[in-house]
């Protein structure tokens, strides 16, 4: 088949898979090479975590405007600029001399993902209508659920065989690569609508995000009640509040917040948060029980997680097939069930248990949050209109970034007051087993808020997703195949 042939579902898939891949391994592959950066230039391991804060707070100033610039520009251009500019940061972060460049290049990278992910989002469910996206879904799931798992499996063995530059020096040729192939077979799309630019929503989201976001971050290390997270999480939420307050007044809003009253795009994008905060928290705190209590190294550690992505890729192929036939509402409750008891039973590992119970039970997790993760995805842009997919995108991405940022702030809060460490008998430290137990209890209880919620889900809200193929050339377009000839869905 010549190249210029590519039927652009599959261009749209490969792209898609490649730069989110990429921008998501980039937020855990780098707490990995976190020691290394901070011996490296002479700093305390406390500091080192404005790498850190310094690309989820650029994070949340961009994605609010990203829907915005997609539509305006084009999602195609937007989408290549912030995919080149993120890989150009990258490796100005691995070529960074000193503490306060990395930071600043770090919080360039975070601008160009902020961007990355929602407009991406878009142009994929700009390019599959609602019946297919199910379909579709199970395979562009992947990069969602083995990024994170990935990176630190992959950084750990570039720290130690390498170096921590390695870690933002991976991005390169990806990024470059993907670029390179979505400037040859992307097609461009702008809506007619997009309207001016609402300065004022993007500086209120922006500044409130921000604030927020370093105040869920830093909380737990910093402490709640010290005046610059106090002040900061307080300023964070009023604004805010005048962002909802301007955006709901004025014709041409940055993030149309209309949106949220369409009772299935509410309610799942709530489940996705409580759901997201408890997995993600469980993946940021299985790592530090591992290293911290368990002192294994940071590969081993790696391995021992990576059975959750394992979990969903298998998962995800039975709950595509589910989907139509069963509808989102009691795939989502029967899998964060299977998610919370997963949690739960964490609690059976102690520090001498076989870490092959551990694995076990991360893999049952990822096999739940597999149901979670494609009913979710599929069925919150079920009634939502082209137009209007840009900004519903950007709503979706910065809901996301607080649900992560929310469950590695209640688990790690919920260490930080049992204290990770208690005295023995002989006055030695000790890891203490049961504050660990606590914040894999906080996880399931998270996992158990988003079931709940997901009660007021209604199937027939989602009936335009589970539409099933009645023609052979309905199959047929369902099959995206890959330049070999091989289908993959």
């Amino acid at each position: 088949m010549h190249i210029r042939q590519l039927d652009p579902k599959i261009s749209v898939c490969i792209v898609f898979v490649a730069a989110t891949f990429m921008s998501i391994m980039d937020t855990t592959i780098v707490n990995v090479a976190l020691p290394s950066v901070s011996r490296q230039f002479g700093v305390s391991s406390a500091s080192i975590d404005i790498v850190v804060v310094a690309y989820l707070v650029s994070l949340a100033v961009v994605i609010p405007a990203s829907g915005w610039l997609g539509d305006r520009w084009g999602t195609r251009r937007v989408f290549l600029i912030a995919l080149t500019l993120f890989s150009l940061a990258s490796a100005l972060c691995g070529l960074a001399g000193n503490l306060a460049q990395l930071v600043v290049f770090r919080a360039l990278q975070g601008a160009a993902g902020g961007v990355l992910t929602p407009v991406g989002t878009t142009i994929l469910y700009r390019t599959f209508p609602p019946e297919k996206r199910v379909q579709i879904t199970r395979v562009l799931i992947i990069p969602t659920v083995i990024a994170p798992a990935v990176g630190p499996v992959l950084g750990g063995f570039l720290v130690d065989q390498l170096s921590w530059r390695w870690v933002f020096f991976v991005n390169v040729p990806i990024g470059l690569a993907t670029c390179l192939f979505g400037l040859l077979f992307l097609q461009e799309h702008r809506e007619p609508g997009a309207g001016r630019f609402d300065l004022a929503g993007f500086f209120l989201a922006g500044i409130g995000l921000a604030l927020f976001m370093y105040a869920l971050s830093e909380g737990s290390s910093v402490g709640w009640l010290s005046p610059g997270i106090l002040g900061s999480g307080l300023v964070g939420v009023l604004v805010l509040g005048g962002f909802v307050f301007h955006e709901l007044r004025t014709s041409e809003p940055m993030i149309d917040l209309r949106l949220l009253s369409d009772r299935l795009f509410l309610t799942t994008n709530l489940v996705s948060l409580f759901a997201m905060a408890g997995f993600l928290g469980v993946l940021f705190m299985g790592p530090l029980f591992l290293q911290q209590a368990r002192g294994v190294t940071a590969l081993v550690s790696g391995l021992t997680t990576f059975p959750e992505s394992i979990g969903v890729v298998l998962s995800i192929q039975i709950v595509a097939r589910l989907y139509p036939r069963v509808g989102p509402r009691r795939l989502i409750i029967g899998g964060l069930l299977g998610v919370a008891c997963s949690m739960i039973l964490l609690c059976l590992v102690g520090l001498e248990t076989n870490l092959w119970l551990m694995r076990a039970l991360i893999f049952m997790m990822g096999a739940g949050m597999a149901y979670v993760f494609l009913s979710v995805q599929t069925a919150a842009f079920a009634t939502i209109s082209s137009a209007s997919t840009g900004r519903a995108s950007a709503l979706y991405q910065a809901q996301s970034q607080v649900g992560a940022a929310l469950g590695i702030a209640v688990l790690s809060s919920v260490l930080a007051m049992l204290g990770p460490t208690s005295r023995g008998t002989a006055g030695v430290l000790l890891p203490n087993l049961a504050a660990y137990h606590a914040a894999f209890l906080a996880a399931a209880v998270l996992a158990l808020l988003a079931a709940g919620i997901a009660l007021a889900i209604r199937d027939r809200d989602a009936a335009a997703t589970m539409r099933r193929p009645t023609s052979a050339s309905d199959h047929a377009d369902l099959a995206v195949t890959a330049p070999g000839g091989e289908p993959i869905v």
